[in-house]
């Protein structure tokens, strides 16, 4: 009898699921979207949704469907992205010069999202922020004429309205609007432009209400959404963005409760520590946002990926945009994050027949305790959650005649009003630890066979990239130009030349020496005087100024002074971050014990990038007489280019190149760029901590990792950048390193555990509310292994009783079950997934009147 009620309550939930997969499969049936006052209305029926963003740019085509279906799998129903202007609209105005193709293929990855039968939110906004170069603009808008970004200029609104109907004509063209059949039920215009409108005054009031209104006359048959825009008006949807966002209220009471961005974690900067959020605060902000009345929440990032070329913002935006996202930069799901996050879904859905029908009602359960309540009028449905706000205190609440012990910082679900099926606090799902192994992938021998298991020293080749000026459409000016406005970006590199005769009598000098001054925007500079490196200095994510003072030795007759100005990705974020500039702004000048030189205001000659650019040395196919091939190639010198080959490593884990040895620079693989290195760059000593208390409120600093450590020395390669046979890996080394150092890596998983407590909830799969069956299943611990075809091989440890620790360290404590491995052994070897429940009836009691718990840590082959 109950099998047969679970099999009714599963068909039930599963209809929604049934309805979305046919509409989007042949795309076959449109579906009216619309919305009210608590949710996303899809034919007719409103929906709690759970969305997650992966950017199609920031992985590849051959990875869209695993990173979907894992999201899928997760619990997801909708995916959403940014849309990339500066990717796609690379030269003004041109149709034919439109991209998108391979990684920018928009179409492709929508497709792959209705393939999976998942809907699709597009941002397109055009501006995205994202910590992407400039915040997604095309540099090249910078240069249209009388053009102000992001207000009510015609100018900038005629060339954003273009690239908007654009996008909106390629996604009908495709079909692929929810009113056409497709997955998307949902678009963003502008994007966080509340946070930064007041600085506009009346005219950023305009132009917001002048992009709505345009959004809206584009007849997409979805609705539109602004994020952080408290007055977005009707019939745009205002959401919250935020690390929490349960006490936001829409602007209207027709519009529901959306989070556009919840913050999985943070981005990584070079010379930062690497932030984390904790998984319990996680499930604690979504639970509580479903709770306080909304229905569409969306994690920033689920998958957040690799910042590839030259597409990091900032500036000093790491490579890796790992985000600390339930599924990692590599494609891999990150336990527990995922898990327990999978599993507040599934306990959210549960509720969703009442949340859908019902009003919230709130009361008190005492001081920073909450009860809400989802009550259909007949009371024949009924959902409630148990809050604790509280960030230190467990709590003992009495709740519909019942007694409930809630965790600190936690929210009790209970579908039935009753029974809780999970505690945001209390994690069921497994954890994971994963390393990077270094393998055997190495440079080839002229015969093709693997010669050593690093890359050997001599199968590098190697190109110098002159110091100064080399090009003949170099420009000469009298003062300092600025990067951005010289460059368009076109390169990293700017460099900035003079020269000056020295008679040995001058005032700025000390017998042979100066000292030299160099103020810039930042965000690196490297000084050479005569050809040789005097100096070099950085910027930071917090602060790109550089004020660079460094003694200098002239020589008699005439001195050459070199500058070499670096980008590290354009502003992203704030207003007026289009007119943040870069490079030497001076002053620039020499100073002695009697007097100063200033050379500010001379003639100085500029090159907009390296002359290895121009000859295309990143591009294997394109041969160039400056590369040389000696055994005794030169190592931990500036400005120099590096090239060999090797072959992948064997099997279908992700790869990553390890960089330590190596100074900044930026690498390709195959001429493709897998983005900017710079393993010297390293984090603060201080700011981190060893363990991370998830109660209280989070923030971008509270969870540090790798304090006085390199901000990123493993640089993802995905598989599809990877050939049979030969592969061509080729660096551009600006500070100097040793290349032999570099090595291969993939990331494999190294094993799985599970901590499960007798307070735990049992297992969600396994929830039936006791109004529908006698029997209340237990908690049980769950283990399984994450690649198909692996079973569990090996019991690493076990115990029961009050075992402490992390996965890969723990002990017994005070007591612990003899019996436990081998009843875990028994139950697990050999399994692709195994179930133990976790009582003193399948352990004995080894210490009676306490809480015990079950720890396992196992491994899979």
């Amino acid at each position: 009898m109950a099998a047969a009620t679970v099999g009714v309550l599963l068909r039930l939930l599963l209809l929604p699921v049934v309805v979305v997969v046919s509409l989007l499969v042949g795309a076959s049936r449109a579906a009216n979207v619309t919305y009210d006052h608590r949710a996303v209305v899809i034919d007719g029926v409103r929906r709690v949704l759970v969305s997650g963003s992966i950017h199609y740019p920031r992985s590849t085509p051959d990875m869209w469907p695993g990173l979907i279906q894992k999201s899928k799998d997760g619990g997801l129903d909708v995916i959403e992205t940014y849309v990339f202007w500066d990717i796609h609209e690379p030269v003004r105005g041109q149709a034919q010069q439109y991209d998108f193709e391979g990684r920018k293929d928009l179409v492709r990855f929508v497709k792959a999202v209705a393939d999976a039968g998942l809907y699709v939110h597009l941002r397109i906004g055009p501006y995205v922020c994202a910590e992407w170069n400039y915040g997604g603009f095309p540099v090249w808008l910078h240069f249209v004429p009388g053009i102000k970004f992001r207000t009510d200029n015609e100018a900038f609104k005629a060339e954003m309205q273009r690239f908007t109907e654009k996008v909106v004509d390629t996604m009908k063209g495709a079909g692929l609007y929810a009113s056409q059949g497709g997955p998307i039920i949902l678009s963003q215009i502008e994007n966080e432009y509340g946070n930064i409108d007041s600085a506009y005054g009346a005219a950023g009031k305009a132009y917001m209400r002048w992009a709505a209104g345009m959004a809206v006359s584009l007849d997409t048959g979805v609705p539109w959404v602004m994020c952080q825009q408290s007055d977005a008006p009707d019939p745009l949807i205002n959401t919250c963005n935020g690390f929490y966002c349960d006490q936001f209220t829409p602007n209207s009471k027709s519009k529901p409760k959306m989070w556009t961005e919840n913050w999985s974690g943070w981005f990584l900067s070079f010379g930062g520590a690497v932030p984390y959020r904790p998984a319990e605060d996680l499930a604690f902000a979504v639970a509580r946002f479903y709770q306080r009345g909304g229905t569409f929440q969306n994690y920033y990032m689920y998958h957040g990926g690799t910042n590839f070329g030259r597409s990091t913002g900032g500036p000093f935006i790491a490579t890796s945009y790992d985000y600390d996202a339930p599924i990692d930069e590599y494609g891999m799901v990150r336990q527990p994050k995922w898990g327990h996050l999978r599993d507040v879904h599934k306990a959210i859905k549960l509720c969703e027949p009442a949340l859908i029908a019902a009003e919230p009602s709130y009361s008190s359960l005492g001081q920073n305790t909450e009860a809400t309540v989802y009550q259909t009028a007949d009371n024949s449905i009924c959902a409630a959650f148990l809050a604790n706000v509280d960030a230190q205190s467990d709590k003992a609440v009495k709740f519909n005649g019942n007694t409930y012990k809630l965790p600190a910082w936690s929210v009790s679900i209970l579908p039935d009003c009753k029974n809780v099926v999970l505690n945001t606090a209390q994690i069921n799902s497994q954890v994971t630890t994963s390393e990077m192994r270094s393998l055997g992938s190495s440079i080839q021998d002229t015969d093709d066979s693997l010669i050593t298991p690093e890359l050997a020293t001599a199968g590098w080749s190697y190109a110098i990239e002159p110091v100064g000026i080399t090009k003949e459409n170099a420009l000469t000016k009298p003062g300092l130009m600025e990067q951005i406005n010289t460059t368009a970006d076109a390169s990293d590199f700017l460099w900035y030349s003079t020269s000056i005769v020295v008679k040995g009598d001058e005032p700025y000098l000390n017998g042979s020496q100066s000292n030299l001054l160099v103020n810039s925007l930042g965000h690196v500079l490297q000084v050479y005087i005569n050809g040789k490196l005097a100096g070099s200095a950085k910027g930071s994510a917090s602060s790109s100024l550089i004020s660079l003072q460094t003694p200098v030795t002239l020589v008699p007759g005439k001195n050459k002074i070199d500058l070499l100005s670096t980008t590290v990705g354009l502003s992203n974020y704030g207003a007026f971050f289009d007119l943040i500039g870069a490079g030497v702004t001076g002053p620039v000048k020499l100073s002695g014990p009697n007097g100063a030189l200033n050379l500010s205001s001379t003639d100085w000659t500029y090159q907009i990038g390296l002359r290895g650019e121009d000859l295309h040395l990143y591009n294997p196919s394109e041969a160039s007489p400056e590369w040389v091939s000696d055994n005794a190639y030169p190592t931990n010198q500036p400005l120099i280019w590096y090239k060999t080959k090797f072959t992948a490593p064997a099997g279908d884990d992700p790869v990553a190149i390890d960089f330590t040895g190596m100074g900044k620079g930026e690498a390709w693989v195959n001429g493709q760029s897998i983005g900017r290195y710079w393993p010297t760059n390293l984090a603060p000593q201080s700011g981190c901590v060893n363990s991370c208390n998830y109660r209280g409120a989070y923030s971008s600093n509270k969870c540090l990792k790798k304090c006085g450590q390199p901000s990123q020395t493993l640089y993802h390669v995905p598989r599809s950048f990877l050939q049979p046979g030969s592969n061509d890996l080729v660096l551009f080394e600006q500070f100097g390193g040793d290349p032999s150092m570099i090595s291969f890596t993939t990331r494999q998983t190294s094993s799985i555990c599970a901590h499960v407590s007798e307070m735990h909830p049992a297992q969600i799969d396994s929830w039936i509310s006791p109004q529908q069956t006698s029997q209340t299943p237990g908690p049980a611990l769950r283990l399984e292994c994450p690649r198909e075809g692996q079973v569990i091989s090996n019991i690493k440890f076990a115990s029961f009783g009050t075992p402490s620790g992390t996965c890969g360290n723990y002990n017994h404590g005070e007591c612990s079950s003899s019996q436990a491995l081998a009843v875990v052994q028994e139950a697990c070897v050999g399994m692709t997934n195994c179930s133990v429940p976790v009582s003193s009836n399948n352990f004995g009691d080894p210490c009676s009147g306490v809480t015990k718990s079950l720890v396992v840590e196992a491994a899979c082959s």
